[in-house]
């Protein structure tokens, strides 16, 4: 089939990260494994037959790892399923290293010389994966029983995980235990229930959470599951030397034990700290005597304290001059004060001043420049004439339009009856407001106090205005 998967792809065995070409089913016959305790060979492309060893490391589920003899000098490379010796069958397992690293490998993991060697049977063949996989669909639901079988028997203990043999004859159980547990009775009842061999092994709580993997508060997946290998013991001390707070939530991880990360810097502040005065000794001065409160050892400055179990007048000075004054206590000597004069007003640190603007986001934004219509001395909408005024100058006067001669129907008012003045024209006269025919035709009668109607037709007023001219 032209979507079929290679040999090489055909595995969920490692867990691990695919490449592309391998979730397409194109995957080249050299596909690397990017996962759980992938080593880089190195060696690989070096000529000569240097990099040639008969011993290879095999990895089976999750993070167990064997190494086995290939006898029959088959051409092996990494990811290939093969199938190796075990006791009793065989078992699946995918090539993780080959070449002269292997046994540096063994080396990391104290394999003694004399230890018996399995040898690899031959390539994973179509039916061996067959076999492989119905054996691994078969894992949750024995854990499940297997949880509630232990339960039933008043074990105090927990199943965290079953392995199945590649053959299906064998069954590993990884369980937790805080004491001694005495599970003959369990085996019995396992092996009568699932039909198979039945291995017990017993783990630790990091061995747990490598062995069912996750994401860290750090955003990438656990060191138990991805490259680690042997666990040390860490202890509180690591976070007193790197001055972390003391905090449950924030030291543990998810095994419920002290993250192992803990123990990948304490080197560095432990030879940091040696660098540093002790936090001991006390500074004498003319004026207090001075305590230790907090080191901050990548800035290589020491605060201390009028008091010691309180702080009050902290002065911070540097590592340097802290061993100078414990240079003058020796000799008996006291200073006026513990900070230097320089020291009193620390100077601002120089920041980086950006001068070209190549470092700026917005650098290739144009500015948007806004337009003015009809010209900079064009009135704006909605604003009165009076307001235009030219740029550094005095307003301009108001410039008066000459009047406009009377029709011939003679209409000379707008509006009927109304007391509304006319423009003043040039002379100083005022005009009459010009009257609308047709508004007034349909306008509606108007009538007086006494409801009396009187009309405001087209007529000329008969009244004498009380508008004088201006």
């Amino acid at each position: 089939m032209a979507k079929e998967f290679d040999d090489k792809c055909r595995r969920e065995l490692s867990e691990c990260d695919r490449c592309s070409k391998c979730t397409e089913g194109n995957c080249s016959s050299k596909c690397a494994p990017r996962g759980k305790l992938h080593c880089y060979n190195w060696l690989d492309d070096i000529p000569g037959g240097y990099a040639d060893f008969d011993m290879v490391e095999v990895q089976f589920k999750n993070t167990r790892k064997g190494f086995y003899k290939n006898s029959s000098n088959l051409q092996l490379s990494i990811g290939d399923m093969v199938a190796v010796e075990a006791s009793p069958g065989h078992d699946i397992g995918m090539v993780t290293l080959t070449g002269r690293l292997v046994a540096i490998q063994m080396k990391k993991a104290n394999v003694r010389p004399d230890a018996e060697i399995r040898r690899i049977f031959r390539k994973a063949k179509a039916n061996d994966l067959e076999k492989y996989e119905e054996a691994k669909a078969k894992e949750n639901d024995t854990m499940i029983r297997s949880r509630k079988i232990a339960e039933s028997l008043k074990l105090n203990m927990k199943i965290g995980d079953v392995e199945y043999q590649g053959d299906g004859n064998k069954a590993i159980f990884y369980y937790i235990a805080d004491e001694r547990v005495d599970f003959r009775q369990l085996i019995k009842v396992l092996a009568e229930t699932f039909k198979v061999r039945i291995e017990m092994k017993q783990i630790g709580a990091r061995q747990e959470a490598g062995h069912i993997g996750g994401i860290g508060p750090c955003g990438r997946p656990l060191c138990c599951s991805s490259w680690m290998t042997n666990f040390v013991s860490v202890a509180t001390s690591a976070a007193r030397y790197q001055d972390i707070s003391l905090n449950p939530q924030k030291l543990a991880g998810q095994c419920a034990k002290l993250k192992c990360c803990l123990n990948f810097e304490v080197d560095t502040y432990v030879e940091s700290v040696k660098r540093m005065p002790s936090r001991e000794i006390a500074l004498e001065t003319l004026d207090s005597t001075y305590y230790h409160f907090k080191t901050d050892i990548f800035k290589r400055e020491i605060t201390y304290s009028t008091d010691k179990s309180m702080p009050a007048n902290l002065v911070t000075i540097s590592a340097d001059r802290a061993f100078e004054v414990i240079t003058m206590n020796k000799r008996g000597e006291k200073p006026e004060k513990l900070a230097l004069e320089d020291n009193e007003k620390p100077k601002p640190p120089k920041e980086f001043v950006e001068l070209v603007g190549q470092d700026s986001v917005t650098r290739f934004d144009k500015a948007k420049k806004k337009k003015r219509k009809n010209g900079n001395n064009a009135p704006q909408p909605n604003q009165p004439k009076e307001r235009n005024k030219q740029e550094g100058g005095e307003p301009k006067q108001q410039q008066q339009r000459p009047p406009r001669p009377p029709k011939p129907n003679g209409n000379s008012s707008k509006d009927g009856g109304g007391n509304r003045q006319p423009r003043p024209d040039n002379n100083g006269q005022r005009q009459q407001p010009k009257r609308d025919n047709k508004r007034n035709d349909n306008r509606q009668p108007q009538r007086d106090g006494n409801n009396n109607r009187r009309d405001n037709g087209n007529k000329p007023s008969t009244q004498p205005s009380n508008d004088t001219p201006a």
